[in-house]
């Protein structure tokens, strides 16, 4: 009987598996909705007679689970790197220049994809099974999202076929198509609940979701564009991989066309500029990338993006609106910003109410003016910017924008910069830069100090807790105060109201008598509780009876009495059921014991008596009634005020952040500290090449110009800080409070046979990969370089090896195999 159970579910399985990739992928259903439903729910029973044979990638196991307490971090096998992009034709062609030089004279071509405006992610599968789902994050590190992606019908939970290899990263898009969003938003609006302003913001949302359950429904879908870690492949071009994808059932564009040469690349974005708009989902671009997955590797990236692709956006939308003022913003370097605040506009789908004026010589550039009609775009359809002035609109006496001769938090000085558009407060001490340079301290590409968000941070300045970065690492002597910190007031929020909505619907089928047998009110005796049993069909029914309702039974006057005062709630009289919005502390405590007293009787989660309490403060409930008209009033509900302190669990998990920060190695510390021009890849390579920042104090401008990819704007911004009373001073005090100053020395083999040599690599090389073999030639002391000339010491070829190799001979540069290489790189071991 189980071996045929067993037997059965796994064809279920298959059956399941393979209408899901016919729905999904291949859009081309064979079965009806009904008769799928019919397959899915005997799964769902034989698994529940058998749970021995139920298996992690099971369909019944798309929505499993309790919801989680929050998300883990995972780094990626490959990093997620972002693409550069472009919205000019000329600009795509000097793209194309790019990649013929770097292929020296190879044939290649390009495979264009229209650039779905959706949350990226990475699936990992492990032996054909989805093992992983992870967000992009910073490229490098992102959150598990995988009981979330599950839930999503268009992901495989396992591959098809029997040439999957035991490792596949699948890199790709989640997005909300756009019908299923508008009726989704429909659903909600019928219900009385705020709707979402836009699909790609809301897909965030939904994938930051605890509970899976919340995801399901939703309709949201996935689109392969990509690939990370695979273990073994015999493709050669992007498009013979993605043929490959989609028979193991992976969800791949069906938009997506190849390009013999830039011109047919430029030719079909002429095409996609008016036919984007039939797309099931919003596009703001297309993806151009070289089709050849070695040639891919050949050309490899710059430190921000892949040379081998780009993405051309399409123009953005506009709109008007008419400028109200104008905000002084300041950043975390003392930049000030203006910002225009706006009557509210739509645009792509969101409600805009401010928008970037990026700096006073743009506002004067514009002209812009108090009062004015002004156009408005989203740049990358994303930064909503001020891009020109109506000037026929504009209203008499019109005030022009004044720049700011003081900052506007600490009144402090401010200057321009030299031969620069951008005003800053010099005040080193002012609040506003002190609060973003402390953000930026803790953020996750810098000393990732879990838990250090953006209104912890405001509030540890405010309460002058913080006056600079070292001050962090003295926290945990004001541990218990930490715990105890008053945080602004914090919405009860969507997903808590959302719960309680859903326990009070479930209570309204609940049991009459047992209710109020735990609600223990005076005279309900056995036969009066059969009495009320029998005479309402619910919870519901009975909380919004009224006394002449109850003097039709055959209740005793005890009875009538308590029950009467109960349904009353917080009126004065016990036959008053609509007590007017006024209420005595004496009236506010019954209510709030009466509520308290029936939702644990109903067994409604989470309404503890700070709900209660807060329930009656705002007018939402005036009687246990009123609890099931809640669900009318979620906008209200959702946005009830409560009291937010820090917490003993959070103050924890802060300061275990703030101690791990101190062991990280100085290119974060050099990061950090925020100095102008220094981002992570610069403070990498200089903490790399000096070692400790005590050499990297010492050092003068000609010394820092030494490094490779320093010139000398940043050796005298880097220079300054460092000799600065500011600079010195912070360094100091992080040093003395035990922050890490040193760079860990990258691994070397003991002998460098390629020390100082310019290496390049042409073909394909078959125990390697093209970054393998880069990172090898690394360690072995040598420069990777991406073409040949005089100056290239060392050509390594392998299989299909192409112009390179001939250049090589053609000048005379040495050449190697990868027999040779790999036995060199084994000698220097």
């Amino acid at each position: 009987m189980a071996r045929s159970a067993e037997k059965r579910i796994a064809e279920l399985r298959d059956q399941i598996r393979r209408h899901d990739y016919l729905y999904y992928v291949a859009a081309a259903p064979k079965v009806s909705d009904r008769e799928y439903d019919a397959l899915l729910e005997e799964l769902r029973r034989l698994e529940s007679e058998h749970p021995e044979f139920v298996t992690p990638d099971s369909p019944t196991q798309r929505v499993a689970g309790e919801p989680i307490e929050g998300f883990a971090h995972v780094t990626h096998a490959v990093p997620m790197r972002s693409i550069d992009n472009t919205y000019d034709e000329t600009q795509l062609r000097e793209f194309d220049e790019r990649v013929a030089k770097g292929l020296g004279g190879d044939a290649y071509s390009y495979v264009i994809d229209p650039k779905i405006d959706g949350v990226a992610v990475s699936l990992r599968y492990e032996s054909g099974s989805l093992v992983l789902a992870a967000s992009r994050g910073d490229g490098v590190t992102g959150d598990d999202v995988t009981h979330n992606v599950r839930t999503i019908r268009s992901v495989p939970l396992r591959l098809r076929g029997d040439d999957v290899p035991d490792v596949v990263e699948v890199r790709g898009e989640v997005f909300w198509p756009l019908r299923a969003f508008e009726a989704f938003n429909e659903e909600r609006e019928a219900k009385g609940l705020p709707t979402f302003a836009n699909p790609r913001n809301a897909t965030a949302g939904t994938l930051k979701q605890l509970d899976p359950r919340n995801v399901a429904g939703r309709g949201l879908r996935f689109l392969a564009h990509g690939y990370g870690e695979l273990s073994a492949h015999p493709y050669e071009t992007h498009t013979d991989l993605f043929a490959a994808f989609d028979r193991w059932g992976i969800p791949v564009s069906p938009d997506a066309e190849n390009a013999a040469d830039i011109d047919a690349v430029l030719a079909a974005i002429r095409r996609w500029d008016h036919r984007r708009h039939e797309l099931p989902y919003i596009t703001d671009g297309l993806v151009i990338k070289v089709d050849s997955l070695h040639q891919r590797e050949e050309l490899g990236a710059t430190s921000k993006y892949p040379r081998w692709c780009i993405a051309f956006k399409f123009e953005a939308e506009r709109a008007e609106s008419v400028l109200l003022r104008v905000d002084y913003q300041v950043g975390k370097l003392g930049t000030i910003t203006p910002r225009a605040v706006m009557e509210p506009v739509q645009l792509s789908g969101t409600t805009v109410r401010h928008a970037s004026l990026h700096n006073f010589d743009q506002v004067d550039r514009l002209d812009v003016r108090i009062g004015d009609t002004v156009l408005v775009e989203k740049a990358g359809e994303i930064i909503p910017q001020v891009v020109a002035v109506v000037a026929e609109k504009r209203p008499k006496g019109a005030e022009r924008v004044a720049r700011p001769t003081a900052c506007p938090v600490c009144n402090g000085e401010v200057e321009q910069d030299e031969g620069g558009v951008y005003i800053r407060c010099i005040n080193p001490s002012c609040p506003a830069q002190l609060k973003e340079r402390l953000k930026f301290y803790c953020g996750r590409n810098q000393m990732d100090i879990e838990g250090a968000g953006h209104v912890l941070i405001e509030t540890l300045v405010e309460k002058g807790y913080l006056s600079e970065f070292a001050d962090l690492y003295a926290l945990h002597r004001r541990r218990d105060e930490l715990a105890r910190l008053e945080l602004p007031d914090k919405d009860l929020g969507e997903k808590k109201a959302d719960q309680l909505l859903a326990g009070i619907e479930a209570a309204r089928a609940a049991d009459v008598a047992e209710v109020l047998r735990k609600v223990k009110l005076a005279g309900l005796t056995p036969s009066a509780l059969k009495t009320l049993a029998g005479a309402f069909d619910n919870v519901e029914a009975l909380l919004r009876t009224d006394a002449a309702g109850l003097c039709k039974l055959d209740l005793s006057a005890e009875a009538r009495a308590s029950l009467t005062g109960f349904l009353a709630g917080a009126a004065s009289d016990a036959t008053d059921l609509f007590p007017g919005d006024a209420l005595d502390a004496a009236a506010a405590k019954r209510l709030g014991d009466q509520l308290q007293r029936f939702l644990k009787a109903a067994n409604v989660g989470g309404a503890g008596p700070v709900l209660v309490e807060k329930l009656i403060e705002a007018g939402l409930v005036r009687r246990p009634a009123d609890l099931f008209d809640l669900h009318r009033r979620r906008s209200e509900l959702v946005t009830l005020k409560f009291p937010n302190t820090f917490g003993e669990k959070n103050t924890d998990r802060f300061l275990a952040g703030v101690e791990a920060s101190k062991s990280l190695p100085l290119s974060r510390v050099l990061a950090a500290l925020n100095v102008r021009h220094v981002g992570a890849s610069t403070a990498e390579v200089i903490a790399e090449h000096f070692g400790s920042m005590e050499a990297i104090r010492e050092a003068d401008e000609d010394t820092l110009c030494e490094v490779e990819g320093v010139g000398p704007e940043v050796a005298r911004s880097l220079r300054h800080f460092m000799t600065s009373p500011r600079g010195r001073k912070v360094i100091d005090h992080l040093k003395r409070a035990g922050v890490n100053m040193t760079q860990p020395k990258r691994a070397l083999a003991d002998h460098q046979p390629l020390a100082g040599m310019t290496v390049v690599l042409t073909g394909t090389l078959e125990s390697l990969s093209r970054k393998e073999a880069q990172d090898l030639i690394k360690r072995l002391g040598g420069k990777p370089a991406g073409s040949v000339s005089s100056k290239t010491d060392l050509v390594i070829f392998g299989e299909s090896a192409g112009s390179k190799l001939a250049k090589a001979k053609e000048l005379g540069v040495r050449t190697m195999d990868q027999t040779e290489f790999m036995k060199l790189a084994e000698g220097a071991k």
